[in-house]
Order: C-alpha cells, then structure tokens, then sequence
C-alpha cells in the first residue's frame, strides 16, 4: 500500500499544482492501489479532479463498453464513480468503432488538442509489455490496434468465464505516445516483475523488451516494492 501511496502522491501533487492536468491512466491490478487513494483523499476534500482531464491506456476491440470486463467499466466502478472528474473529460478508445484506423487517429488528436499528457501512469507485464505494445519488431509511435500475445491472453484470462472469450486485439496508445508524456511514473509489484524490470532498466532498447524505450525518457520514476526491485544492485 505504501507503493501505491507514494505514486497516487505523486500524481495528486500534479493535480494540485495543475488542476486542469492532463493524466494518462492504467488499468489492471497494479493501479487499484493508487485510484484507491485517491478515492480516500478526494472524500477528505484534498484533491480536485474537476478540471483533469484523463486519457486511458487502451481497450479491447469488440467489446461493448459496458461489458464487465471492458477497461471503461474498470475505471467507472474504480474510480471515476467516485471522484468528480467530468464525463467529457474522461477518454477511453471506443472498443466498438468500426475502423480501426479512424479510432487510432481521433484518439491521437485528442491527446493532441489537450496539449499532451502530463503525468503517465504505467504498469509493466511480464514479457515487458507497456500499454499493450507488446514485444516485436519496432517500436509502434501512435495509437494502434494490436494482437495481443499468447502470454497477454493468458495473464487476462482470470477476467472472463472462458481462455477464448478473451478479445484477441486491443486498441493502445503507442510507444511514441507514451513517451511523449512530460512524466512518467511506473509502478510495480511482485518477485514475478524483478528480472523484466531489471531487462527494462538495465538491458539493451529493444522492441523485444517494449518498457526498454522508458531508458530515453529525461523524467521517469519507478516505484515497486522490495520484491519487484529485488535484482536491482544497492536495493
């Protein structure tokens, strides 16, 4: 918890100093802990969302957005019903578009029109994926549609009823995008993330290790336990 605190800190300072900042948010279990205190802290009066604005990570194609396992409900029942974030300031791709290429476009101009993303929030999967850029052979720049891996599939498994009812493709912002972010922050957990965050932060850039680019970024924080962090040297 205290993980998820000193990142959700973070975060809330930017909101404090820049009410009207442009943040760009995560789903999985890796954020709950920080919504999770900001949830707490908006309650307390402490922190206004009025003004942010909020652009998520990605999506599954083909998914309705009120589906129970859509990242749209995951951030309605997790944190957007309870803090006073606007509707229209809270970006999430459309699952249900019927072009792809169009979708990926209309949500880079977005992002654009906002003036960029001042704060990222970012987990990590355990084949290095960010988003859901997943390892290959380029790095891709904007927003895109992407085949989701065997591991991925596997990983986000435990969310439906069925292995083969999970969405083969998903809509992410791209690596381009991501870094594009004046900040990001990266959190992580578990003694199942310490060596890919060692490859991440020590290892070659390589597309095949897609959180490897984070090495070229001027303003990255990384906030993990002592488990996750546990192959890095003086930790």
């Amino acid at each position: 918890m205290e993980m998820s605190r000193k990142a959700a800190n973070l975060i809330a300072a930017s909101v404090s100093l820049k009410p009207d900042a442009v943040l760009g948010l995560a789903t999985g279990d890796t954020p709950l802990g920080v919504y999770k205190c900001w949830i707490e802290r908006h309650a307390g009066g402490e922190i206004d969302f009025s003004a942010a604005t909020a652009f998520n990570l990605d999506e599954y194609r083909n998914i309705a957005p009120e589906a129970e396992q859509s990242y749209r409900r995951y951030m309605i029942d997790n944190l957007y019903s309870k803090i006073d974030m606007r509707p229209e300031n809270r970006h999430i791709p459309d699952g249900l578009a019927a072009d792809p290429a169009t979708e990926c476009e209309r949500y880079e101009k977005l992002i654009a029109g906002c003036g960029g993303i001042d704060v990222q929030l970012l987990g990590i999967g355990h084949n290095g994926h960010i988003g859901f850029n997943e390892p290959g052979g380029e790095f891709v720049g904007n927003t895109h549609l992407v085949a989701l891996s065997d591991s991925t599939i596997d990983a986000n498994s435990r969310f439906f009823r069925r292995r083969e009812d999970v969405p083969a493709e998903a809509y992410t912002m791209g690596i381009g995008t991501i870094m594009r972010a004046r900040m990001i922050i990266l959190v992580a957990s578990g003694l199942g993330k310490a060596e890919i965050i060692h490859r991440a932060l020590f290892g070659a850039v390589t597309p095949a290790v897609p959180a490897s680019i984070l090495q070229f970024h001027a303003n990255v924080t990384i906030i993990g336990d002592a488990a996750a962090l546990s192959m890095i040297d003086g930790i």
